[in-house]
């Protein structure tokens, strides 16, 4: 039973920064887990555009044919139709033809949709909704000399946030997509084993994190009805109700050598290390640096909480006992028994095992003119 004292007051704030922020704002999307399962496996090898789009740094000027693919999902709004209007409007005023909008389904949430929009040989491919939106449409897009532009549908919008895109003005926003520079930053793949035998592993891929344990038990076990009604402070019930949950074993393994045990409750992979509220849980995490970064929390208790909070506020990167951060090209990470896994915010199911490595500068991002 809660308490009113300042222990819980503690509890509050490290839900709210460890919960939220961990990506679960994003997590009302529909879940991801099974986008791009329909597709055949790509291979990650960048192939050219035949028409080779523009290098980083370079501002569009050509006059020719220029096209923008929507794929939306449109449980994100109540007037589809007027967002539609007001995209179509701005594509009008820029000189773009009238936008394709492809919706996303329950079944395929996005890389589906992405392919088709390939298939149509458009200019650029606009990612509308949530942080799983996104996900799904960059995996059709990685490995292609198709940008993908970064509309703001969900309440994370995380890779936009880390990306310094705008996140509060739909106009803005494909304004940027429509006319910024192309920006190639790396992509995080996921293995997924089940059963930790390698039988049937699952292949995704990430634009922002990845997590094990802890903050994928919260977007799993946040109630429906609930998320339904409230909206994010869903996810405060589920992280209280998880706050108190075992420890358990696991060992990770970098691609450099570097191997540890721990009794942790969560460990999160990240691409990139911006997450709401200002709170940056890896600071020298960048999205393009060919790098992937990766933290275990491994609290006891309420002050061990209270402590990781506190060491996350600080922005220090090493040496505190229930804080382990590396930076590395690949890791793997074995449990003593399944955990819950999650995905830019959507919860894939439980592991016991995951590995994770970098696709240096596999996608390209729309992103603003650099002044």
């Amino acid at each position: 039973m809660l308490q009113e004292n300042a222990g819980w007051i503690a509890i509050g704030a490290i839900i709210v920064v460890l919960a939220l922020a961990l990506l679960v704002a994003s997590a009302s999307s529909r879940k991801a887990a099974a986008s791009g399962a329909h597709r055949g496996r790509r291979s990650w090898r960048r192939r050219p555009h035949r028409n080779e789009f523009r290098p980083e740094g370079h501002v569009q000027t050509e006059t020719s044919r220029r096209q923008a693919a929507i794929i939306v999902n449109p449980t994100k709004f109540e007037d589809l139709p007027a967002v539609q209007r007001r995209i179509s409007g701005v594509c009008s005023e820029l000189g773009w033809e009238e936008p394709l909008f492809i919706e996303t389904t329950a079944k395929d949430t996005g890389t589906g949709q992405a392919h088709q929009a390939l298939e149509k040989g458009v200019t650029v491919v606009c990612a509308l909704g949530g942080d799983g939106t996104v996900r799904a449409v960059g995996e059709a897009l990685v490995g292609t000399e198709t940008p993908m532009g970064l509309l703001p549908g969900g309440t994370g919008n995380l890779l936009a946030r880390n990306l310094e895109l705008p996140v509060d003005s739909l106009e803005d926003a494909l304004r940027v997509a429509l006319t910024g520079q192309n920006k190639r930053v790396d992509v995080g793949r996921l293995t997924v084993d089940a059963s930790g035998e390698h039988e049937r592993p699952e292949k995704h891929i990430f634009l922002v994190m990845a997590g094990l344990g802890f903050d994928a038990a919260i977007m799993a076990g946040a109630p429906e009805k609930l998320k339904a009604k409230v909206g994010w402070p869903a996810y405060v019930v589920s992280g209280a109700r998880n706050l108190r949950g075992p420890r358990f074993k696991v060992r990770v393994k970098t691609a450099e050598g570097d191997e540890f045990s721990r009794r942790t409750r969560t460990v999160v992979v990240g691409n990139c290390g911006k997450l709401l509220g200002g709170l940056v849980l890896m600071p020298e995490a960048e999205v393009d640096d060919g790098k992937l970064d990766v933290v275990a929390l491994s609290p006891q208790g309420i002050a061990g909480w209270a402590a990781v909070a506190a060491r996350l506020a600080s922005r220090r990167r090493r040496g505190h006992p229930r804080v382990d951060h590396y930076t590395t090209t690949g890791v793997e990470v074995r449990a003593d028994r399944p955990q819950e896994v999650q995905l830019d915010g959507d919860p894939i199911g439980e592991a016991r095992a995951i590995s994770a490595e970098v696709v240096p500068l596999s996608l390209i991002v729309r992103v603003g003119a650099v002044e």
